[in-house]
């Protein structure tokens, strides 16, 4: 059975950083159709009962930490805890992640989406910075253009759009894996996620 999966996330969160690259090759392995669909937390959470991590309590940030410093050790992923650009204005690297998954289909928008998580979480590099966005896709071996497409308002309107689909279907944070209509959010659900793309 070929599954699909929408594959809800943020470009700036560190979650999404811990389960990008396992869900890329699980996703691959079960030959699932995925849709690459970055989208405006600061949208969401306000209608979801989220808030933003400055506003969190302090307990609550705290145990953040912890549980980051696990995940990566467990995961042997590099993250820094404290990152020099977070937090970080995420929507120009949506938009561009949203142009080439246009442009240039699934895997290309996949492969830029891991290059920009890892250079918020791994690299200490600025993706509010459109020169920063630019290195990106060459390192990547994508089209400058790409980021010209980005600021359009056929992009625009898609990432506005997709973001109020992940409303629709009841996201509340990041990454959020719809399989086939059923909800598993966060990277610790992955195993959860290949058992149903297994069956």
């Amino acid at each position: 059975m070929n599954h699909r999966v929408d594959y809800h996330f943020a470009p700036q969160s560190p979650w999404t950083y811990l389960g990008h690259q396992r869900f890329t090759d699980m996703a691959r392995a079960a030959q699932a159709t995925v849709r690459v669909l970055p989208v405006d937390l600061g949208k969401i959470f306000p209608i979801s009962g989220g808030l933003p991590l400055g506003k969190r309590a302090p307990q609550r940030q705290a145990y953040r930490l912890v549980e980051l410093k696990r995940f990566s050790e467990q995961l042997k992923l590099p993250l820094n805890l404290h990152p020099r650009f977070f937090p970080v204005a995420a929507d120009d690297a949506a938009r561009l992640i949203t142009a080439v998954d246009l442009h240039d289909g699934t895997d290309a928008a996949m492969a830029l989406t891991g290059a920009v998580l890892r250079a918020v979480w791994a690299e200490e590099r600025n993706i509010a910075d459109p020169e920063v966005l630019a290195q990106l896709l060459a390192e990547c071996g994508m089209k400058g253009a790409r980021l010209d497409e980005a600021r359009s308002p056929a992009v625009e309107a898609l990432y506005q759009e997709r973001t109020q689909e992940a409303i629709d279907a009841g996201v509340f944070g990041a990454p959020s894996f719809v399989v086939d209509g059923e909800m598993f959010w966060g990277q610790d659900r992955l195993d959860f996620v290949q058992r149903r793309l297994q069956s």
